[in-house]
């Protein structure tokens, strides 16, 4: 049915107002991950009102594309800048958020997602028109910025504030059982993990050659013996009961056949194991996502990595929106008797699902 509403000249306007500001704030997504790339943020950390020369000569860098950088960042109102003395300036209150130190609350951090899914845009338009999908391949960056993603998210967290969320598992690690991380990426999670728990033993399974090989060399340097790695497809491994505690880290959602891959976990659980799944707290239902504060950007990053990369393997392609209600479905059909959903207070973005048998 067609809408017969009469156009409303003064809406059109307000949206045409706001899609200007969305280009800007596009482009400034950009800057912001060039910014924490060539350490320009950290450089700014307590340093005063300077020159573009002298901000450029602290980081090491050019100073002409650092000084078309920093008016970005003023006209974006990122830093502050001082006509007079032609000095800019980042405040305490915008580097808290900005900077390395900030190891927890780091969004420039995530502002390296918005490049790295901008250089697979033809790729993602030929499936638009074509279908299929995106290979992790194309992706030249997504592992070592999931990294950092994973490094101020879960590795800060999961000993002290995850794992408890499982009645008794501290305890259990403490004392000694074996651990399998699905899709563990690079490994940050399990190594805290290890490191923690010297008496457990812990094993990681990634599809990436890639992730895995950097995973290894890490976990010799840290010299850590209780932990080792499988480049393994999720969907193929068979073992029986092996393991007390499975971690699905934001790895679910990502899978060609996730059912194959969560009816794999709860085979390879023992009858007194737990599944831990963190994944995306938002809902099956859109018009239910349009308050959620990062809701187009989870969204978009679905779009052009999640959903793709599992279409391109044939798979089901869920998206990383594929909402709390269909998970715990899923769980639930897989034969998990027991699902609980846990939220941390300071994360709106995950949440912490706990099954068991």
């Amino acid at each position: 049915m067609l809408h017969t509403q009469e156009f409303n000249e003064k809406k059109a306007n307000q949206f045409s107002e706001s899609l200007v500001e969305i280009l800007n704030h596009g482009a400034l997504s950009l800057m912001l991950s060039l910014g924490h790339r060539t350490g320009l943020f950290d450089a700014l950390e307590c340093f005063g009102p300077a020159t573009s020369q002298e901000i450029a000569d602290k980081a090491g860098l050019n100073e002409r594309y650092v000084r078309e950088w920093l008016g970005s960042m003023v006209t974006g109102g990122v830093m502050d800048y001082v006509p007079k003395e032609n000095s800019y300036y980042l405040p305490p209150e915008h580097s808290k958020w900005l900077s390395r130190k900030s190891k927890e609350d780091n969004i420039a951090v995530f502002a390296q997602y918005i490049p790295q899914l901008g250089s697979v845009e033809d790729e993602i338009l030929d499936c638009f028109k074509n279908g299929g999908g995106v290979p992790y391949s194309s992706f030249k960056r997504f592992h070592e910025i999931m990294e950092e993603d994973s490094g101020q998210s879960i590795v800060p967290i999961i000993v002290n504030q995850v794992i408890p969320l499982m009645a008794g598992m501290k305890e259990a690690l403490l004392e000694g059982v074996s651990v399998l991380d699905v899709g563990c990426g690079r490994g940050r999670a399990l190594q805290e993990l290890a490191k923690a728990f010297p008496e457990s033993r812990f094993t990681g399974y990634d599809i990436s050659n890639e992730a895995i090989a950097h995973a290894i060399r890490e976990t010799k340097q840290e010299g850590i013996e209780n932990l080792n790695y499988e480049v393994r497809d999720a969907s193929n491994f068979q073992v029986k009961e092996q393991f007390f505690l499975v971690l699905a880290l934001d790895a679910i959602h990502d899978q060609a056949n996730p059912c194959q891959v969560l009816e794999n976990i709860y085979h390879s659980l023992s009858s007194q194991g737990s599944f831990m799944m963190q994944d995306i707290s938002g809902s099956t239902h859109v018009h239910k996502n349009i308050s959620h504060p990062v809701g187009t950007l989870l969204y978009t990053i679905s779009c052009m990595h999640c959903m793709t990369v599992s279409l391109e393997q044939g798979g089901e392609g869920l998206g990383a929106m594929w909402g709390i209600e269909k998970a715990q479905d899923m769980l639930q059909k897989t034969g998990f008797k027991k699902v609980n959903i846990n939220r941390l207070d300071h994360d709106f973005q995950n949440c912490y699902f706990v099954a068991q048998k």
